[in-house]
């Protein structure tokens, strides 16, 4: 028996009735169509006056879990699975599968597989489901090992309030609260130190939105530049936050191979390019099949913040604190329950080191402001023959000091950039057949890395004209 006649059958199971304006016969075409969201409401309506139907618990499972309420949709499957509907148990694997059981998973998926041994195309859609869980799971072998030292529920309307920035990170708003022409939505603006740039996201539910920046020009913001097409893919990219370096930009985005919704992503603009590297996605526990998003880290403040509705209820989203890693450290386990539960965050005290006490931390998480001394590593810098500066917390000029923040992450651009380099000569002075392309490409480092250091330079000065103005004014 073909699926599609399978649902129709389903279908008129259930006397047509009008709820609010819109029938049960008109929720179940939208339903076919795959229109879930506009389904969805008429199917909960129905749902009180016949909840033991196998084909409405059917309706209402799958409505719930296209529509992001994975954990809400469970119940209404496995009733209709323990009714026989055939079509529950390739959608209850991929709610498991979603929920990293993936044991449940594959077991619901050999139970549709059996009741459609004979149908090539449900065993098609059987493959690309199988294929979807697989990639799940392979994703949580890749946890990343961070301390999470808080979480806040909040409801979706306030998150921002649980992002607690010094003044050296910049500052979060949403987007209508800066363009007020704007209808008011969760889209957020973020604002940098100096407050002379901004990044947000615009579109419209067609087009998808974009990410673009806009520069302060004398009392006004423009110059509206949309960034490439390397961040802007398709889906919607929304939610930027730029590091203190002014050129690690963390957003999230529904496109880019998302694993579901929204995940964070992370790119760095590459002055000699004069545009922004390929975004990486972030491992789990930061993504998930739920929507993840708005990354902010306060490297003053030694901790980061996300926000993901994973588990959540409709209305309300999970805030993680969290300390950032200066490099990726995946954990190492062979046992998959364990790296399921660390990558959907199963308990946040199974993340913490040993007998560590995260009080301070979580104390300094939460003030508004605070005056400690930054410690993201020593410096010397002159500023004159009286001023020798070794922190970013020594500078009395808030832009001077932003200043020399950029210049600081462009050095460490330029070693690496530097690094390649070197290497790349070890293997041009070895020879090879390969040696015209690997010659072109130190051609290309070298400019590279002349161009780097000509930026550091000039970004070295005017943070000294800065903070000399400052001291003598």
């Amino acid at each position: 028996m073909k699926i599609k006649h399978i649902i129709f059958t389903l279908l008129f199971s259930i006397p047509g009735l009008f709820l609010h304006g819109q029938s049960l016969d008109d929720a179940k075409s939208r339903y076919l169509e795959g229109r879930y969201a506009e389904a969805l409401p008429v199917f909960q309506r129905a749902y009180p006056g016949d909840p033991d139907n196998a084909a409405l618990n059917q309706w209402l499972g799958v409505s719930l879990l296209k529509t992001g309420k994975i954990v809400e949709a469970e119940r209404y499957l496995i009733v209709a699975s323990q009714k026989k509907i055939p079509e529950s148990f390739i959608y209850l694997g991929e709610l498991y599968a979603k929920l990293y059981r993936f044991e449940d998973a594959e077991e619901a998926f050999t139970k549709y597989q059996r009741a459609n041994r004979r149908d090539e195309e449900a065993l098609e859609k059987l493959a690309a489901k199988r294929e979807e869980a697989e990639k799940l799971r392979r994703t949580t072998t890749r946890t990343e090992d961070i301390q999470v030292i808080d979480s806040l529920v909040l409801p979706k309307a306030d998150f921002l309030t649980a992002y607690n920035l010094s003044h050296s990170a910049g500052s979060l708003m949403r987007v209508n609260e800066f363009f007020r022409e704007l209808t008011p939505s969760e889209k957020t603006l973020f604002m940098n130190e100096r407050q002379d740039k901004i990044y947000y996201s615009r579109g419209d539910p067609d087009s998808g939105q974009d990410l673009f920046t806009m520069d302060k020009l004398l009392e006004s913001f423009g110059n509206e530049k949309k960034l490439p097409e390397s961040v802007n893919m398709e889906g919607d990219q929304a939610y930027p936050f730029v590091l203190s370096d002014g050129l690690t930009l963390y957003f999230a985005s529904t496109g880019h191979q998302s694993l579901g919704g929204y995940d964070l992503y992370v790119t760095r603009y590459n002055l000699a390019t004069d545009s922004y590297l390929t975004p990486n996605q972030l491992n789990m526990p930061f993504n998930s099949p739920f929507n993840d998003y708005m990354m902010a880290i306060d490297e003053e403040k030694g901790v980061g913040w996300f926000a993901s509705d994973r588990f959540q209820p409709a209305d309300s989203v999970c805030i993680y604190t969290f300390i950032p890693n200066k490099q990726v450290a995946l954990i190492e386990s062979d046992d998959p329950a364990y790296l399921s539960r660390r990558a959907r965050i199963a308990s946040i005290a199974e993340t913490w080191k040993g007998e560590s006490d995260y009080t301070s931390l979580r104390a300094v998480a939460h003030q508004q402001k605070i005056t400690q001394e930054v410690t993201s590593g020593d410096f010397l810098f002159v500023i004159n023959d009286r001023a020798t500066y070794h922190h970013l917390s020594d500078f009395r000029s808030s832009p001077a000091r932003s200043i020399f923040s950029q210049a600081l992450g462009l050095e460490k651009q330029l070693r690496e950039l530097n690094r390649e380099l070197s290497e790349k000569r070890n293997q041009y002075a070895g020879g090879g057949s390969t040696n015209d392309r690997i010659g072109s490409t130190i051609l290309t480092l070298e400019k590279e890395s002349e161009s780097l250091f000509l930026e550091i330079e000039r970004l070295k000065l005017q943070a000294r004209n800065e903070e000399i103005k400052t001291i003598f004014n």
